[in-house]
């Protein structure tokens, strides 16, 4: 396959940036688009040139690190797949791709293709955990969960915090990437110590970061790699309410 590259370059958090276009002459269909990245930087070593900075670690579809909006969509143009995962044979030979980072407020650009994610390592410090006594671990059937709360908490820690929920939010919200958060703790036994503490200091730190607020649009869901549903967020206002309006909350 031959394939146009549209890229965006940018040395550094100041510099304006600006789209480069590249062409690969021997992409293989079966190759992920990120062998593709690799496949031009080689290109652009061998010719004495900067290679396209992006990141990525597990290539595997469960880190979030392969970041990157192809063609106007946050991972691609497939449905529930990482950028790691998305195949050439998605696409045409001759056909021209754009390549950007992620755009929000919240994740200012570092360079190239690699976006400045951690505003999200802030929410979760603010209350991404639960307090647990150290010692032996405790009986299996000890604490009982019911099969609807542990089946939706585990679709919630399905998050693999990339970030596509922000790029493709018109309003740049973290909603679906907190609501998930907090779905996948509070519906546990173990999360309830901490809930409504957890939710107030996660949404002002999601507002201190900068994220903009959400209106519902379901684009956070429909990017999303790893389907999230949309309800996660209603849940997210569910607890923010009781815990501030309803008086929940013990700080």
């Amino acid at each position: 396959m031959k394939v146009n590259l549209r890229v965006w370059r940018q040395k550094d958090p100041v510099d304006k940036g600006r789209m480069v276009d590249y062409t690969v002459d021997d992409a293989s269909e079966d190759m992920s688009f990120l062998e593709l990245i690799d496949v031009l930087n080689e290109k652009l070593i061998l010719s004495g040139e900067e290679p396209v900075a992006f990141d990525h670690d597990c290539r595997e579809g469960i880190c979030g690190m392969c970041s990157m909006v192809i063609d106007g969509q946050p991972h691609g143009p497939e449905r529930s797949t990482t950028t790691c995962q998305l195949h050439m044979r998605k696409f045409n030979d001759g056909d021209t791709i754009t390549v950007e980072p992620f755009r929000a407020g919240a994740f200012p650009v570092i360079k190239d293709l690699i976006v400045d994610r951690n505003a999200f390592d802030k929410i979760i410090q603010a209350g991404g955990y639960i307090s647990a006594n150290t010692g032996s671990a405790p009986e299996a059937h000890s604490t009982p969960v019911p099969k609807a709360a542990a089946d939706r908490s585990f679709t919630a820690a399905a998050c693999i915090g990339c970030g596509a929920c922000v790029a493709a939010c018109p309003n740049g919200s973290a909603s679906l990437f907190l609501g998930a958060k907090l779905t996948h703790l509070g519906e546990m036994p173990q999360g309830q110590p901490e809930r409504w503490d957890r939710v107030v200091n996660m949404v002002e730190t999601h507002d201190d970061a900068g994220f903009g607020g959400c209106t519902n649009t379901g684009a956070c869901a429909t990017a999303c790699p790893k389907e999230i549903p949309l309800d996660v967020i209603s849940q997210l206002n569910h607890d923010y309410l009781k815990a501030t309006v309803g008086g929940r909350r013990k700080k």
